[in-house]
């Protein structure tokens, strides 16, 4: 499910929105403790320095692999799931909103507006309110 968002022009950096999106994080989260830390799972794309001292200021542990490390644990390790695809999922669930697919708006305050309502409409069908 959508945790926060950030808009920038697609000719940027994803890591560089990190920063933003967690702080537009919605819903408070639990304190990170040793017995139940806060995760993130991330792909390469967020595997700088920067990321890593970002999401522990938020109590955060990044979960990244290296390019091809979790294929190869895909073919070693019988029942291994990737973790990442929850992102890739929530990208695929926004997409099927025109609107949100195909930017109409001139302002980022109307389109931030309707990603906030899909995001919405994504939360609610997902806690199973919605049939």
């Amino acid at each position: 499910m959508p945790i926060g968002l950030a808009v920038a022009g697609a000719n940027r950096n994803d890591f560089k929105q990190t920063r933003e999106t967690i702080e537009n994080i919605a819903v408070e989260r639990p304190d990170s403790t040793p017995d139940a830390p806060q995760g993130l799972c991330l792909d390469k794309g967020y595997d700088y320095d920067e990321v890593r001292e970002w999401l522990d200021a938020f109590g955060c542990t990044a979960h990244s692999r290296a390019r091809g490390e979790e294929a190869q644990a895909l073919q070693q390790e019988a029942g291994f799931k990737a973790r990442r695809w929850v992102g890739e999922r929530t990208h695929s669930w926004m997409n099927r909103f025109r609107r949100v697919l195909i930017r109409w708006d001139k302002t980022v305050c109307n389109s931030l507006g309707f990603l906030h309502l899909a995001c919405a409409y994504i939360t609610y069908r997902q806690a199973g309110l919605l049939r």
